[in-house]
């Protein structure tokens, strides 16, 4: 996958387009990431030991990986990703130059 946990990203398509968050977590199996504040879902719930109300909480979904792109520290934009070696070790770049990997 072009991005990881932590990665700065943008939404490129679908109902929150245009929005920037961080990815809370990575699932690559189902090429899927969980972005902060984006695919906000309605939840219900049954009341439990941790939440004795119940009711209707909020909270994310899943996108596609294909729906986010990495933004660039340099420019702040969007960017597409590209691979290079460094010092014997892959690592992302940005198609500015920028490398995305700490």
């Amino acid at each position: 996958m072009h991005v990881k946990k932590g990665d700065k990203v943008r939404v490129i398509s679908g109902k929150d387009k245009g929005k920037t968050g961080v990815i809370l977590s990575a699932y690559p199996k189902e090429a899927r990431v969980l972005v902060e504040g984006v695919n906000i879902v309605k939840k219900h719930t049954k009341p439990s030991q941790v939440n004795p109300q119940g009711g209707i909480i909020s909270q994310e979904a899943p996108i596609h990986v294909s729906n986010v792109m990495p933004i660039d520290p340099k420019s702040g934009n969007p960017t597409r990703v590209g691979y290079k070696t460094v010092d014997g070790k892959k690592v992302r770049v940005a198609k500015s130059g920028e490398v995305l990997d700490k």
